[in-house]
């Protein structure tokens, strides 16, 4: 009796261990399913990437093309990058010509993997287009920058949500709860704008910065902006360009100067020795959000980030 008992066990716990071995590939394949049933988002650049990780959640999968620190007019498409395209469910771009229009670098992307028209979203839908150059024989082009304006990131969070219900109606009640939640985050910055601007002394209300990226944003709220360059060429810092906005310092007693953080700061140095008004000990931001781990790695802390540090600067 106790060879068979002793034998019954054995098999009893075998049985168990196989039962659990079972259990355990069950819920892999289940896991795998559910990886494979979510949403395939390709990104144009980093801050809608941001956005659509905080709105779309654990139903999509985010495949982001201009990485931090890259060019986000002129950037060319790795192969892994049109891999992602073609399979996508959807393409998410910033508009207002950060991607070079529709004869740009995204759109020929488009074009050669086939994607469907459907399936590729215009960001900042909706938005009003402001314009730089059309001076010196410039012609007038689109500034693409509409996203430094808190305001048009509320609007940019409100298509991307649009985009992820009409592709995935069927999870429509949870994106709309992950993008009520983070609106509301960006109302309360877009709050904090206006104040702290309105706080700044009327007389110190002049951004300067080496590009006319914050136009969007100086335009709401009441700043006066100044720059190097208007547009991006290959002769920007030029001695006409610094001679200018040297000019423009001095007569206004301009308190402090900004340097973005992906620019030279060697032509706003020049700038800074010939009127004697010192850089920002930190750099304000432009064109992207840092990297994982940054101190500005999310749209909400890149926000933040700039109006404290223009608020902490231009006040008395």
């Amino acid at each position: 009796m106790k060879i068979r008992y002793v034998l019954w066990m054995s098999m009893l716990a075998m049985v168990l261990f196989l039962s659990a071995c079972g259990s355990g590939d069950a819920n892999e394949t289940n896991n795998d399913t559910n990886q494979d049933e979510r949403l395939k988002i390709v990104t144009s650049f980093t801050i809608i990437a941001d956005l659509a990780k905080e709105i779309g959640g654990d139903q999509v999968e985010i495949h982001n093309l201009v990485p931090t620190g890259t060019d986000p007019h002129e950037y060319e498409p790795l192969p892994q990058d049109t891999k992602k395209a073609t399979d996508a469910d959807a393409l998410l771009y910033n508009g207002l010509n950060l991607e070079g229009g529709a004869d740009g670098w995204f759109f020929k992307m488009i074009n050669t993997v086939g994607q469907k028209d459907e399936n590729v979203f215009n960001m900042t839908e909706g938005v009003e287009p402001m314009y730089i150059g059309g001076t010196d024989g410039h012609e007038e082009e689109i500034n693409p920058h509409g996203f430094i304006d808190p305001m048009v990131g509320i609007q940019m969070a409100e298509n991307l949500r649009d985009a992820l219900i009409e592709k995935r109606p069927e999870e429509k009640e949870y994106f709309e709860k992950q993008a009520t939640a983070y609106i509301e985050r960006l109302q309360e910055i877009e709050q904090d704008y206006a104040k702290k601007i309105a706080a700044i002394p009327e007389k110190r209300r002049i951004l300067v910065t080496s590009e006319r990226a914050f136009q969007y944003m100086t335009n709401r709220y009441g700043l006066e902006e100044a720059f190097i360059w208007e547009v991006d060429t290959e002769e920007n810092g030029s001695k006409q360009q610094i001679t200018s906005l040297v000019e423009f310092v001095k007569e206004n007693e301009v308190p402090v100067l900004f340097v973005e953080s992906n620019v030279d700061r060697r032509p706003m140095q020049t700038v800074s020795e010939e009127t004697g008004v010192r850089i920002a000990d930190r750099p304000i931001y432009s064109d992207e959000i840092g990297k994982p781990g940054d101190e500005v790695d999310t749209y909400i802390k890149y926000l933040t980030y700039n109006i404290d540090l223009i608020h902490s600067e231009l006040s008395e």
